[in-house]
């Protein structure tokens, strides 16, 4: 894991590994050769080529936003309708990208707090004993089941759907798509199928009575 840094400037508050950020990525980082937006007729107040991919590591550094956006000085809404133009299309990508940074590092973070566990104080009397590490084995439980789901996993996760369960009648209305198409297309289909044959036994009809005409003249 990169090395982490304190951001908080309160002491008390550097105790915490989410309390820290991971160092920016360097200016030769695949992650910040993307090609930025070219504003068209720039101004003073544009958000430049430096200023997106300063943007970007310190996104990937902190996997926050709001800080992210803080650091180059422009507001949330500019970037976002940034990221909307076409031709920020790298911008973007590199956006993406720099929050799965940031992903990667909570997650880091998780592992972390679900091996080591966290101290907790000894309390007695209004006094402070001491220290002991408390591990959370709900959370193990849960970072097992999603990190090695083959052997730890739910294996009854499909237990429950049945008829009825809004994610069986989903799944159910896709296979029906897939294997008969439109519903409206195949009662069509149906109904047309169902005209030809009456018509056929109406013409069959037809010609027996005909040929029995035919057998009872002299």
């Amino acid at each position: 894991m990169s090395q982490l840094v304190p951001t908080s400037p309160r002491p008390s508050r550097r105790t915490s590994a989410t309390a820290f950020a991971a160092a920016a990525p360097d200016a030769d980082d695949p992650l910040l050769q993307f090609a930025p937006y070219l504003h068209p007729a720039p101004r003073r107040n544009s958000i430049t080529p430096a200023k997106q991919r300063a943007f970007i590591a310190t996104l990937a550094a902190t996997g926050i936003v709001t800080q992210a956006a803080r650091s180059i000085g422009v507001s949330l809404e500019a970037l976002y309708k940034l990221r909307r133009l076409a031709g920020a299309e790298g911008f973007a990508a590199a956006w993406e990208a720099a929050l799965d940074h940031g992903v990667a590092r909570l997650e880091d973070c998780a592992l972390a707090l679900a091996i080591e566990g966290e101290e907790v104080p000894i309390v007695s009397g209004g006094q402070m004993l001491g220290w002991y590490r408390k591990h959370n084995f709900g959370f193990i439980r849960f970072l097992l089941a999603q990190r090695r789901g083959a052997r730890f996993g739910e294996r009854d996760a499909f237990a429950a759907l049945r008829p009825g369960h809004p994610v069986y009648e989903r799944l159910r209305a896709e296979w029906l798509h897939e294997e008969y198409g439109d519903e409206e297309q195949t009662y069509a289909e149906i109904d047309a199928m169902l005209d030809a044959m009456r018509e056929n036994t109406a013409a069959n009809t037809l010609l027996l009575a005909e040929d029995e005409e035919e057998e009872e003249e002299p």
